[in-house]
């Protein structure tokens, strides 16, 4: 159930892959790169979204939470189901990540109310085992709706989606979060949660991480449809391929999941980080002296994803492991400042895409170089927190 309500958020995001060409092209789009500025909006609305869905999830309970994101969620598929601009739909995506920050939230917090420690790890990588098989079939859709009506109908899409996994959790959702563990939505909670979240250091540690692998992954999926349909001139097969690098999510999570109780957070996401940053600065030595061909592209999106998706559960798990009850407030403000460095980042190795595959493997390099040290740098035993 909780892989389902996380599922919006990479439907939401994949399915559009293949159709961003067409958006630029339909709304007029000032060069060929605003159009990755669609996925990186609504990353920028749920930033917000989750300052605001975190402490109310905490204040008025996680189901709740769920359903009010829901609402807003709708509205903004609708502004993007009428989009005549740019720039309207840059709003609507805005909205839709102001929404869909409530189920992502109240997911996380879920889990965090029933677990702790490795086994809230194995948990989360368990639920993002089911999540993340999203995207391996998401561009597929994506494509079919376009090539069955217009890119239009995928926000129709989103609409129907998200209306049947609200009805599932309504129908079979318990609130997991007890009135005596509420805590009252004041400005001077909030405060008092910022102060307790930015004055742990190992929170902070990892929480700046989260955001550097979570700025390969915009950086990459802003990129992508680009580099295969004008790079490789594979528009027709990107579905297929991009599904198949997707399945090393699944993968990565069910691996995870097994390893991670044995081993430790920390020995698994020092070991990735240095994967990464080995990998990319081998694609952008092959880069300097010739255009990589397909198959080690195609490889190395593997490999990143892959990497990406074991860091997520488990930095998130270190960042979130000393913040205790109050889990929605920082799992906001760690989703808040983590998706701002993400945002940020992914978005200008989006930006600096200039026909090769140089801008992305050396963003890729300096954000893993910037994880491992903020790893190494971390010394200091876990402590949990109750307020």
């Amino acid at each position: 159930m909780m892989a389902a309500l996380m599922s919006i958020v990479a439907i939401s995001i994949d399915a559009m892959l293949p159709a961003l060409g067409l958006i630029g092209a339909d709304l007029r789009a000032v060069n060929d790169n605003q159009a990755q500025l669609v996925i990186s909006f609504i990353f920028a609305g749920m930033t917000i979204g989750q300052l605001i869905s975190g402490p109310l999830s905490d204040a008025i309970g996680r189901k709740k939470i769920v359903f009010y994101g829901l609402a807003l969620y709708f509205t903004g598929a609708l502004i993007c189901l009428n989009a005549t601009s740019m720039t309207m739909i840059f709003t609507g995506r805005f909205i839709q990540g102001l929404g869909v920050s409530g189920p992502f939230i109240a997911s996380q917090s879920i889990v965090r109310d029933k677990y702790s420690g490795r086994a809230m790890a194995r948990i989360l990588s368990l639920v993002m085992m089911i999540f993340i098989m999203v995207p391996a079939i998401a561009p597929a859709l994506g494509m079919g709706i376009i090539a069955l009506a217009s890119w239009r109908a995928i926000f129709a899409f989103y609409i129907l989606y998200a209306a049947a996994i609200g009805f599932w959790l309504y129908r079979r959702l318990d609130e997991t979060l007890a009135e005596e563990n509420r805590i009252p939505f004041r400005l001077s909670t909030f405060k008092h949660g910022l102060k307790t979240v930015f004055g742990n250091a190992t929170t902070m540690r990892y929480t700046v991480a989260v955001g550097c692998a979570f700025g390969a992954m915009i950086g990459y999926l802003t990129s992508i449809q680009q580099i295969y349909f004008d790079i490789y001139d594979l528009g027709d097969l990107f579905p297929l391929f991009f599904g198949l690098q997707a399945l090393a999510f699944g993968a990565s999570s069910f691996i995870n999941s097994r390893i991670v109780e044995k081993y430790g957070m920390r020995y698994i996401v020092l070991r990735i980080v240095l994967f990464i940053c080995f990998l990319s600065a081998g694609l952008a030595t092959v880069q300097l002296f010739t255009m990589p061909p397909f198959w080690i592209f195609f490889i190395f999106g593997i490999c990143i994803l892959f990497s990406i998706a074991m860091l997520f559960g488990n930095l998130n798990a270190l960042a979130m492991e000393p913040m205790g009850q109050m889990a929605g407030i920082a799992a906001a403000i760690i989703g808040a400042v983590s998706s701002v460095i993400g945002i940020s980042a992914g978005t200008l190795i989006g930006q600096l895409y200039n026909g090769t595959l140089f801008p992305m493997s050396i963003g890729f390099l300096c954000l893993g170089t910037i994880a491992i040290l903020l790893i190494l740098s971390d010394r200091n035993p876990v402590t949990t927190i109750v307020p």
